[in-house]
């Protein structure tokens, strides 16, 4: 099920109704079924994929909190990062690995790549790298003590498939989703207003930014040979604009769908495209992904207490892996590495620090550069097709691709990037809140007629539904 659908729309006030209907004891038991069965609807055979994660987790974590024994709780916590990691890998990768990796050093034939696609070509688990991570993080945190496991395995469940971020996050970390899961909470029209103002933001960004601007990125990534020197810049910049829309858009209505249930998720976005470094870029950025990171792989390899070239590779790493878990294309690491070299730049250069205010706009349009061709390497099928988009970008190409503009397309990104810097400072929560009455059931009519009038022809999928 998917937010910008007609399911979603019924399921989802039904859900609203019985939660504040019920007594709060057994309100986590209706969000539990709402869940799996947000779930199942897409595949209801790869919800078995959730359950077993919940399963092994809850038995790993029980141990670890009450062994004492350290090389026991060692290989207990191996076998539940190795379980998850190797559902996720299995999925997720091992196609790769096969034709891209083992295939081309020679070390398995073709006719074994063919058997092994011909038998083992599973559809990918929508969220598989989200929800694992969910799950590994709370291994983790028992491991080291920093969180009490849960006794009851149903209300693990539920902390590992609550609907509304399960697919595409926010990704949360136990000791902030679980127990809100579980308290007591008061209808208030205050927060079903919250959280329908930002479904309702969200719903824009996604269905009248991302899905129209869709359309025109797919047909220079697609055509990029018969592309233009300018066109090859417009579809960088707009898919940079499509994927902050579209994802930007599901944390949204994920943190509104949760505020209408009296539940808090972080915060994902903070204005990215206003940041003047890479670093400043990643703390804006899919923050829940890059925290998560920083916490679980970054400081537990050394962190910054290391010589400054461990600390350098220890950088690269974690950006290079990022990009893996993106998705199971070389496009992703180049990606992922753009991004590492960047940062490694910036920091022993001294750029990311420079008090001169006069340098401020060099340093923006330095790493949007940066941001906006490695955007590249994230939408485009191969590495080498990367290179020649890239390489076009500073040629004098005129050429032959037509391309289709609306004007009310361009008026709807021009809004969003305008939104998006007046709320730098807050969100449209606070902006709203301050207006009056007229004023804001004004961008509430202007929001829902271009929903309903405007949005994409084409129902595109959530970008990160992929991974």
């Amino acid at each position: 099920m998917v937010f910008n659908s007609l399911p979603f729309l019924i399921f989802f006030p039904i859900v609203l109704l019985m939660y504040y209907i019920l007594p709060h004891r057994l309100r986590w038991i209706l969000l539990l079924i709402a869940s799996y069965v947000f779930y199942g609807f897409w595949k209801l055979e790869y919800l078995a994929l959730i359950v077993f994660s919940t399963i092994i987790d809850y038995f790993v974590a029980r141990f670890l909190h009450t062994s004492e024994n350290r090389f026991n709780r060692r290989i207990a916590l191996l076998a539940s990062l190795s379980v998850n990691l190797g559902l996720l890998f299995f999925f997720k990768y091992s196609n790769f690995f096969i034709e891209d990796v083992l295939h081309p050093t020679g070390m398995i034939s073709e006719n074994a790549v063919n058997v092994w696609t011909s038998n083992w070509d599973f559809l990918l688990p929508v969220g598989i790298s989200f929800y694992t991570f969910q799950t590994m993080s709370y291994s983790i945190d028992v491991y080291y003590k920093k969180v009490i496991p849960e006794t009851n395995i149903f209300k693990l469940a539920l902390f590992v498939s609550f609907f509304p971020q399960l697919v595409a996050g926010p990704i949360e970390r136990f000791s902030r989703l679980h127990h809100q899961l579980f308290q007591s909470v008061t209808l208030s029209s205050d927060q079903l207003v919250a959280g329908g103002r930002l479904m309702l933001y969200g719903l824009f960004i996604k269905m009248c930014v991302a899905d129209n601007v869709a359309p025109i990125v797919d047909q220079i990534f697609n055509d990029f040979g018969d592309a233009s020197t300018l066109q090859l810049w417009i579809g960088m910049v707009l898919f940079g604009i499509q994927i902050f829309a579209d994802f930007n858009g599901y944390s949204l209505i994920a943190i509104g769908a949760a505020r209408c249930l009296g539940i808090r998720l972080i915060d994902n976005f903070d204005s990215p495209y206003s940041a003047i470094s890479i670093q400043s870029f990643w703390s804006k950025w899919h923050i829940s992904l890059s925290t998560w990171f920083r916490d679980y792989v970054f400081i537990p390899m050394g962190g910054s207490r290391v010589s400054a070239v461990r600390l350098g590779a220890n950088i690269l790493v974690v950006f290079i892996v990022s990009g893996i878990w993106h998705g199971a294309n070389w496009t992703f690491v180049v990606w992922g590495a753009i991004h590492g070299i960047a940062y490694l730049a910036e920091r022993y250069s001294g750029m990311a620090h420079s008090p001169n205010p006069l340098f401020q706009p060099v340093r923006w349009l330095t790493t949007m550069l940066v941001v906006f061709v490695a955007w590249v390497f994230f939408r485009i099928d191969s590495v080498g097709h990367g290179f020649d988009y890239v390489q076009g970008l500073f040629s004098t190409n005129t050429g032959e691709l037509s391309l289709i503009w609306h004007p009310i397309t361009i008026s709807f990104v021009g809004l969003f990037l305008l939104s998006d810097t007046i709320f730098r400072a807050g969100n449209i929560q606070d902006w709203l809140a301050g207006k009056s009455l007229v004023t804001r059931w004004t961008v509430y009519s202007f929001m829902i007629y271009g929903i309903l009038a405007h949005a994409g022809t084409v129902n595109h999928p959530f970008i990160y539904f992929q991974f």
